[in-house]
């Protein structure tokens, strides 16, 4: 019977600083359609709540105990729209995808939240 290789722990606890916001090397971007249909009007304060609301998604969600995942893509629930987050792994330039994810020193996470349409 095959086993599954344990999860990467140190990948996955830098990738729930990331979606927490305590990764201040970290990018966080929201696609416009996103943040258009969250907002729900075009206003600027429209689109700072929504953003603010999205973000508070992300941080609240939480993944399965027996999930073994690196934790880098969630599906959920805001407003009747489904939304995916998913952290991608970048060198520190952003030039080229990270040697080592796992290396916090040498990788720059994006989190992209996006409708589950645009992925």
């Amino acid at each position: 019977m095959a086993t599954l290789a344990p999860p990467n722990t140190r990948i996955a606890d830098l990738n729930d600083r990331c979606r927490m916001g305590l990764d201040r090397t970290a990018r966080i971007v929201a696609t416009r359609d996103c943040l258009a249909t969250i907002a729900k009007g075009d206003r600027n304060i429209d689109m700072i709540i929504a953003q603010a609301r999205l973000l508070k998604a992300v941080r609240d969600y939480r993944f399965a105990p027996e999930d073994r995942s690196e934790r880098d893509f969630g599906s959920l629930e805001l407003d009747g729209e489904t939304i995916f987050f998913k952290i991608d792994y970048y060198d520190a330039a952003m030039e080229f995808g990270s040697e080592d994810p796992a290396d916090a020193s040498i990788t720059t996470r994006v989190l992209t939240i996006m409708l589950a349409r645009d992925y």
